[in-house]
């Protein structure tokens, strides 16, 4: 067995457009999307103006797709020893070398992005995008895992929000419903590969649960951030937040019910979750109200 990049040479779809696909399949691009969109929500309903959701916008992106490349580079050797196709440098799309550089250039973007959006914005997200690189260089094999997830998931409304005339912070129960569901994330994330990542030495926090154990929990971080951002508004809850709590507890349950024999299906109901999460994040008014 050669090296990402021996395997990359030989394979002409290594080259021209397969090198640009294999890049942008290393970059885990269905996270990327999901994140950078909702920035770009985030920024519209703050009133961050055009150019601010688009900085917003291009910060977020360089600095996810910085993550992304990140992690499947560092990973590759280990993929290849284990044969985990699928993956683009195990298959060879792309040579490791390459997807290392994609990464370092993405970082090297996302440095004068981030400030553009102001010192404070700028300083929260780096410090969420260093985080996710410490995550895949080290934190991710340990107890601490989860501390980039909730780390990245609560800074995010911070960056949006301290762009603004001045910087204002979002409410408390919005900064700790991003740290929760960071923390759902990353148990609905980990939970399908638990038992292959056991196999290959990988023992972070959800590893260590055992998958049993993290399919209880799943559900947890999720309904306690939706009931904050349901919540968590001045004034009584609304038709909506009711509503929508009612459909994330009856979810979250379903999903740990039925997961017990198939565990994706409980990472499913855990993006359904979350977004409704979402939506009541976008609708909610913690917004900039420090």
């Amino acid at each position: 067995m050669g090296t990402p990049e021996q395997a990359t040479a030989g394979d002409p779809a290594g080259r021209g457009s397969g090198l640009a696909g294999g890049l942008v399949r290393s970059c885990h691009p269905g996270p990327v999307v999901a994140v950078t969109s909702l920035t770009a929500a985030l920024a519209v309903i703050t009133g961050r103006g055009a150019g601010g959701c688009v900085l917003a916008w291009a910060a977020v992106l360089t600095g996810q797709l910085s993550v992304g490349w990140c992690n499947d580079a560092f990973d590759a050797g280990r993929d290849i020893a284990t044969g985990r196709h699928g993956k683009p440098v195990v298959d060879g799309a792309v040579g490791a070398v390459q997807v290392w550089a994609a990464a370092c250039t993405a970082l090297a973007l996302c440095v004068p992005l981030s400030l553009l959006n102001g010192p404070w914005a700028g300083a929260v997200h780096l410090a969420a995008v260093g985080a996710g690189w410490a995550y895949n260089l080290r934190l991710k094999a340990t107890r601490w895992s989860w501390v980039p997830y909730a780390l990245g998931f609560a800074a995010l409304p911070a960056f949006v929000t301290l762009g603004l005339p001045g910087r204002p912070w979002p409410a408390w129960w919005v900064l700790t419903a991003g740290a929760l569901l960071g923390i759902g994330a990353h148990l609905g994330d980990v939970l399908p590969d638990i038992r292959g990542d056991l196999a290959t030495g990988v023992r972070g926090w959800p590893q260590r649960l055992g998958p049993d154990r993290v399919r209880l929990l799943l559900p947890v971080p999720l309904v306690i951030a939706s009931a904050l951002l349901a919540l968590g508004p001045p004034g009584p809850p609304g038709r909506r937040g009711v509503t929508a709590l009612a459909l994330v507890f009856l979810v979250a349950v379903t999903g740990t019910v039925l997961g017990r024999r198939r565990e994706r299906l409980a990472f499913a109901t855990a993006v359904v979750v979350a977004a409704v999460d979402v939506a009541l994040l976008l609708g909610g008014t913690g917004m900039g109200a420090g």
